[in-house]
C-alpha cells in the first residue's frame, strides 16, 4: 500500500498553516513513500544539492526541484537492463527517456506518475497519511553559513481527511514535530 502525503513549501512554518493566497506557497502531492524518514532524507538531499549549486530560489522552485529529484529516484528501475523488456526503457541518454516511441509499451511508469502540484486553497485529496511543511528562508549571497530549513511533520492521519473539510487540513493538523530539518532527520532517522 502506498503512503501518500502532501508537502507545503513556504518561507516560514506559520505560512504553511494558512490558505492565504498572497503567501508564497507551493504544495506537492506524493503518491508513495511518504513516511517521515524517506521524505526528510529527500529534503536533506535537495537542500544539499541546491546549496552546493547556489540554486536556492524559494518555495516554488524548491517544490519543482523536489518533484524532479524524487522522480529521478524511480527512473533507474526502468533503465535496468536485467528487467523484462516490456517493463524497461532502452535509453542511452536522457532524451531517449523522453521519446514516446521508447516508452509506449509501459503502463503508467512511476517516474511519470506519483506527484502532483496542488492548489493550497483546495485542501488535500483526503487519502494522505502525512502532511509536511517545509520552510525555506531567503538566502543571502554574503551568508557564510546557509540558513536552516524548518519542517513540521504531522501525526499520521492527524488532520481532516476524506469527507471532512480537507481545505483546513494544514490549519487543523496535529504536528508531531516542528523544528530544523537536521533535528527532524535525527528524530525520524532509520
Amino acid at each position: 500500500m502506498s503512503t501518500r502525503c502532501q508537502l507545503r513549501f513556504v518561507r516560514t512554518l506559520d505560512d504553511g498553516r494558512t490558505t492565504d493566497p498572497t503567501a508564497p506557497v507551493a504544495q506537492v502531492y506524493t503518491h508513495s513513500d511518504g513516511y517521515p524518514a524517506g521524505i526528510l532524507r529527500r529534503l536533506h538531499q535537495l537542500k544539499q544539492l541546491l546549496e552546493a549549486t547556489t540554486s536556492v530560489r524559494g518555495p516554488g522552485y524548491a517544490a519543482a526541484q523536489y518533484v524532479f529529484l524524487d522522480m529521478l529516484t524511480t527512473l533507474p528501475l526502468y533503465l535496468d537492463p536485467t528487467r523484462e523488456a516490456d517493463r524497461r526503457v532502452d535509453a542511452q541518454s536522457p532524451a531517449d527517456v523522453c521519446d514516446p516511441a521508447r516508452m509506449q509499451h509501459l503502463s503508467q511508469p512511476l517516474f511519470l506518475l506519483g506527484h502532483g502540484i496542488e492548489d493550497p486553497q483546495a485542501g488535500i485529496h483526503g487519502d494522505e497519511e502525512y502532511l509536511y511543511i517545509v520552510a525555506i528562508p531567503p538566502y543571502e549571497l554574503e551568508q557564510v553559513e546557509p540558513p536552516a530549513w524548518q519542517v513540521a511533520v504531522s501525526e499520521a492521519c492527524g488532520f481532516p481527511r476524506w469527507n471532512e473539510q480537507t481545505n483546513d487540513a494544514f490549519i487543523e493538523a496535529t504536528w508531531q514535530f516542528e523544528g530544523s530539518l537536521a533535528e527532524a532527520i535525527d528524530s525520524f532517522g532509520d
